[in-house]
């Protein structure tokens, strides 16, 4: 259906920008920030913590990628399970989603407050969050080409940054780097200071705790997918890189930093792990670079993350699991209230941060914690689902296939049962409070669709079809089926 004025989203992502899109979707300011943790948990071992959580991102996106080319959705996931397991299940997932995001919005605007305010103390903190927010708000409501084209620099000045980091420590430790002496540096690094599992093979699934949320956002491509140019091929290409970008970021930069120094240095600790790899090469101002690279990400995680609340709530509003007016868009393709909507809610969290940052704004975060494991065991169960579906109705648009389904599918979901299973027995990094504060969330949204459900509110949808994207109609939308294994956008509203 072409897109036309007020009538839905439009497709004003370019080819370029949904690629760096999907290329900085996976690499988040929890990655520079975070890592210093699981090394010093793991030793030289958080690799295997990085390459497990990788493969399950891998696999996971394998799934989503396959659901998402045969029926590119600005509701993503949670319009498959909509149309997979049942109106519950896609209401319950994108409400959960939606949450994680505009909580990580609060999340990031501080991050990034932090970072400004000690370049210009003049501002107060506050001041700088409320500025972020406000410019990247802006950004969104222009139009989605805006958001693209910021997203497309944020994103690529993240990239460049972790391949001259990957390519510099490597030529470091191989001895190779004109002009660098690191006496630290080499692959003795990795079996040296206690071997490589230093804490036991036990702190491989504590480093795996520590890391599996700085994955957050690989799915974003497919979101986005529903309002670029070419949908399918957005997905295919963005679902057939994923193994490379996992590899090189994030395997390949944390490889660089455990063997640049020894995995107990006190300046991983004291400097965080990226500045403490930038240190170690002599490299000048090395605190301030890194300062720079963390804020583009946050930058990049803020615009992105208004950007994906926005879009789901939109995507809830067709299918009738929100107000109305979550659906409606400007003349520009812009859905207005669900973006005001999510960064009322990310202000709201950005205060409690402030004013109560060890009881309300606590729970916020632990309680949304949990949230992307949900998200991938819930994709994992669509797939299985949608898979006979799309092979039953419309197998031509099987483009992109999940390997050896189904028991890939049903090995990746037990995979994650177990971690959310081993995130119960965590009290000191409150994996246990995070889960049960998750669930008990959960529950309650899972309780209110129920009873909407039952109490007949909410539009009816087919047969649990998920929303169109592009093109969709403004007043709310279902999706009624003609047999071709995905749903057609019909007028209700």
């Amino acid at each position: 259906m072409a897109s036309q004025p007020t009538t839905g989203l439009q497709a004003g992502l370019k080819n370029r920008h949904l690629s760096m899109i999907a290329i900085g979707g996976v690499i988040g300011a929890g990655l520079f920030v975070g890592s210093s943790s699981g090394i010093r948990t793991a030793g030289p071992g958080i690799l295997l913590s990085y390459a497990l959580v990788g493969t399950l991102v891998v696999l996971v996106m394998r799934m989503l990628g396959e659901m998402s080319a045969a029926n590119p959705t600005s509701g993503s996931f949670s319009a498959h399970a909509d149309r997979a397991l049942g109106r519950w299940a896609g209401f319950s997932i994108g409400w959960l989603y939606w949450f994680f995001w505009v909580v990580v919005l609060a999340v990031e605007a501080t991050a990034g407050a932090t970072i400004l305010e000690g370049w210009v103390p003049a501002v107060p903190q506050w001041a700088w969050a409320l500025i972020v927010m406000v410019v990247l708000t802006a950004t969104n409501l222009v139009s989605v080409g805006s958001y693209g084209e910021f997203e497309f620099w944020f994103a690529g000045i993240k990239v460049v940054a972790i391949s001259a980091f990957v390519i510099i420590g490597g030529l470091a430790v191989f001895g190779v780097l004109p002009g660098v002496d690191s006496d630290k540096a080499g692959l003795g690094n990795l079996t040296d200071h206690g071997g490589f599992l230093p804490n036991g093979p036990g702190a491989i699934l504590t480093g795996v705790l520590l890391v599996v949320f700085s994955f957050m956002g690989s799915e974003i491509a497919t979101l986005a997918a529903g309002e670029s140019e070419d949908p399918q091929r957005a997905v295919t290409k963005s679902t057939n890189s994923i193994i490379w970008r996992v590899a090189v970021f994030y395997l390949g930069s944390i490889f660089v930093v455990v063997t640049l120094l020894p995995w107990n240095d006190p300046s991983i600790k004291e400097d965080g792990s990226y500045v403490a790899a930038l240190d170690s090469l002599g490299i000048a101002h090395a605190g301030q670079i890194m300062n720079f690279i963390v804020l583009t990400s946050v930058l990049s995680c803020l615009n992105s993350g208004l950007y994906t609340a926005s879009r789901m709530a939109f995507s809830l509003g067709e299918r009738g699991d929100a107000p109305k007016a979550f659906a409606r868009t400007t003349s520009r393709g812009v859905p207005l209230a669900a973006i005001v909507a999510s960064v009322v809610f990310g202000f709201v969290a950005v205060f409690f941060n402030y004013k109560f940052p060890d009881s309300v704004f606590l729970f916020l975060v632990n309680s949304s914690g949990a949230v992307a494991l949900f998200v991938w065991l819930v994709i994992c169960f669509s797939q299985l689902r949608m898979r006979k579906i799309i092979e039953r109705e419309s197998p031509e648009k099987l483009v992109v296939r999940m390997w050896l389904y189904p028991y890939l599918t049903w090995a990746t979901a037990a995979l994650i049962v177990f971690v959310l299973g081993y995130m119960l027995t965590d009290t000191e990094h409150d994996g246990r409070e995070t889960v049960l504060l998750s669930l008990l969330v959960a529950a309650v949204v899972v309780a209110i669709s129920v009873v909407r459900q039952k109490t007949g509110r909410g539009v009816p949808v087919g047969d649990g079809g998920g929303g169109s994207g592009v093109g969709a109609g403004a007043e709310g939308t279902g999706g009624a089926d003609d047999g071709d294994g995905v749903d057609d956008v019909v007028k209700v509203g």
